[in-house]
Parts: C-alpha cells; structure tokens; sequence
C-alpha cells in the first residue's frame, strides 16, 4: 500500500492474509485520502470486498467522501454475489 497525495494505491494480494494489515495501514492514511485504488492489486476474494465496505463505513462515520476506483474484475464479479454492488460504487472500472 502506498499514498501519493489524496489517494490510497493497494497493491499486491488483497485476500484474507492481508486484509487485517491493509485494514490498519490504511487507518492511518483515511483522515487525508479521498480515493482508494484498488488497480495495483493482484489477487482478490471476498476479504476485498469486505475492506471496501469498512473502508466506506469509516468514511461515512468522519462525512468524509471517499471513491473506490479500478475494482479488479475478480472484485467486481465477487460483489454481485454478496448482494453489495450498489454499495460498491467505483469511479472507473
């Protein structure tokens, strides 16, 4: 995970393993970033969908926006079969 200015770069596996790190590196980073890309990662299950959400929740909690960008098509096809699609908004796919 690296921050360039108001955007949070995942890259690597976003998977169950790494899910609780990104979670907490990235809790770090959301009082100053406004968009999480999700293009540099190389691996997803339904752990990524799960941080999105979090992701969004916290964001919501501080009336923060926060856009969710490059879903991998892992991702995306993971999101319908949990139901959470319209929740999971992402700005470019």
């Amino acid at each position: 995970m690296r921050r360039e200015g108001e955007t949070l770069h995942l890259e690597g596996p976003v998977t169950l393993q790494t899910v609780p790190q990104l979670l907490a590196e990235a809790a770090e980073h959301l009082a100053e970033v406004r968009r999480v890309d999700f293009a540099g990662a190389t691996e997803v299950d339904s752990a990524a969908v799960a941080l999105a959400l979090e992701l969004q929740r916290q964001a919501r909690e501080r009336s923060a926006p926060l856009t969710l960008e490059h879903f991998p098509p892992a991702m995306e096809n993971l999101a319908p079969l949990y139901g959470v699609s319209e929740l999971l908004q992402p700005a470019a796919a």
